[in-house]
């Protein structure tokens, strides 16, 4: 479908010129970006944070309470409220797929932090998915701005991101070529971001995106992807791997980045929010340290003996509802490692994130305290 969208006879330089269109100074609007001078005493109308009960969210939420903001937060119904109990916080139950929950939860706010989004690395349909992240984020986007929303920080992802892949790290101006993106996930979020960036330039919709890369810390209550592996390997079962590696960072920062982002950041613009890179035996490593432990010795598997691993998985996930530990996208997105700079952000935000080993430690320590790990 992406790849349709490209004229087939385009070069590759032809290609990267249209892909980076909308990144390019010329494509953005002359926005005042009225920057918010610090944390405000005056901050008497609510800031609605979406995603609060997920792993990224829930930590903006505390962030910004550590600001003095009012909060209101986009639940949904039935969902998993554990990482907002005892928040003082107001609750307004809506859904990204439900435009008039949407114009509801963001009536009378004055800041709008769209964190929520669904977040999987396999799904047997993606459209539900598509509706969510993309066409639920431009839903959102319209009603915060139909409803006077001063400011907008839109959380995308480096997934949504070019990939450099050789271990130099991308920026927020690395080539995105979309009919080379692999899962349903990370076309969602190119897509939303996309989607975004057309807001601001064509509607005046005061947004600024910012993209985090692996987080890693407390209340990861899922857990996510990144959490699972390192609550996996605290656990003694990760006696194998597959060569790649990722941007690590504490979750705590990319909320913080948040903040920074709604107080100081520009309209139109996006801010990776990374934390330290690191291939997959040093991130193995940091958490057998963590431990108290010896580094384990593990093997290093190649991703063509997982394929069939993989397949597999996907097929006994499709037949019984459930969801796969390995799946083929992961395979392919194991090829480049997923290594970013964020030196946009520290310049132009402030942002400094602390070293992936505390993130790594709290996360340990949340899992212990929760009975995921033994005491």
């Amino acid at each position: 479908m992406l790849a349709a969208s490209l004229t087939p006879t385009l070069s590759r330089r032809e290609r990267e010129k249209k892909v980076l269109a909308p990144y390019t100074s010329a494509a953005r609007p002359a926005i005042d970006p009225c920057l918010i001078e610090g944390p405000s005493a005056l901050l008497t109308a609510p800031t609605l944070v979406t995603g609060a009960t997920g792993f990224v969210g829930s930590a903006v939420a505390r962030a910004l309470l550590g600001r003095g903001h009012e909060l209101r937060l986009l639940v949904r119904r039935g969902g998993d409220r554990r990482n907002v109990d005892g928040l003082p916080a107001d609750l307004a139950e809506g859904d990204l797929r439900g435009p008039a929950s949407l114009g509801a939860a963001v009536r009378g706010c004055r800041y709008v932090i769209h964190v929520a989004a669904d977040y999987r690395l396999w799904v047997p349909d993606p459209g539900p998915m598509m509706a969510a992240n993309v066409d639920g984020t431009r839903a959102l986007l319209r009603a915060a701005r139909d409803a006077g929303a001063e400011r907008i920080v839109y959380c995308s992802s480096v997934a949504a991101l070019g990939l450099v892949g050789d271990g130099t790290p991308g920026t927020e101006g690395t080539p995105v070529y979309p009919d080379a993106i692999v899962g349903a996930y990370k076309r969602s979020k190119y897509l939303a971001e996309q989607a975004v960036r057309a807001l601001v330039r064509d509607e005046g919709v005061p947004a600024v995106i910012v993209n985090p890369t692996a987080p890693v810390g407390p209340r990861d209550v899922k857990p996510t992807p990144t959490g699972r592996m390192v609550l996996d390997t605290a656990a003694g079962r990760m006696p194998a791997y597959v060569d790649t590696g990722l941007n690590v960072v504490h979750v705590d920062d990319v909320a913080e980045g948040h903040v920074l982002a709604l107080e100081r950041g520009r309209i139109g613009e996006a801010y990776i929010l990374g934390g330290e890179d690191l291939d997959m035996p040093r991130l193995l490593a940091l958490v057998d340290s963590v431990m108290g432990r010896p580094t384990a010795r593990r093997v290093r598997l190649s991703r063509s003996l997982l394929w069939p691993v993989a397949v597999g998985a996907e097929a006994v996930a499709r037949t019984f509802g459930t969801e796969p530990r390995v799946t083929r996208e992961m395979l392919a997105m194991a090829k480049k490692r997923m290594y970013f700079s964020h030196a946009k952000a520290a310049a132009e935000l402030g942002y400094a994130p602390r070293p992936a080993r505390q993130a790594v430690a709290d996360a340990v320590a949340w899992f212990r305290a929760n009975g995921l790990l033994p005491a």
